[in-house]
């Protein structure tokens, strides 16, 4: 079976692995839905802290990812930047 990963959750500045793709799908399907902390995604993907922790710093390196506030715990959301996803239609 072919798994598909989320355009996003590919890093330019790191190998891609199919474990860290499938971690990263997971956390970027949850932030598509909604704004979350660490805490959060760790209840509704069922990953550990420092997994969760570890990949957001990935993916806020490479822009896909922002922190909101200023004070923890961090409310973590999509950026604007990056891949879109596949199946959605472009802006004409």
């Amino acid at each position: 079976m072919k798994r598909v990963f989320h355009p996003r959750a590919f890093l330019s500045r790191k190998r891609n692995v199919r474990l860290g793709l499938v971690t990263r799908t997971k956390i970027l399907q949850i932030l598509e839905t909604k704004e979350s902390d660490v805490k959060g995604l760790m209840g509704l993907s069922g990953l550990s802290y420092n997994v969760v922790a570890h990949h957001l710093r990935l993916l806020e390196d490479e822009r896909v990812v922002v922190k909101k506030g200023s004070k923890k715990p961090y409310v973590w959301q999509l950026t604007g930047s990056g891949q879109q996803r596949l199946d959605e239609s472009p802006v004409t």
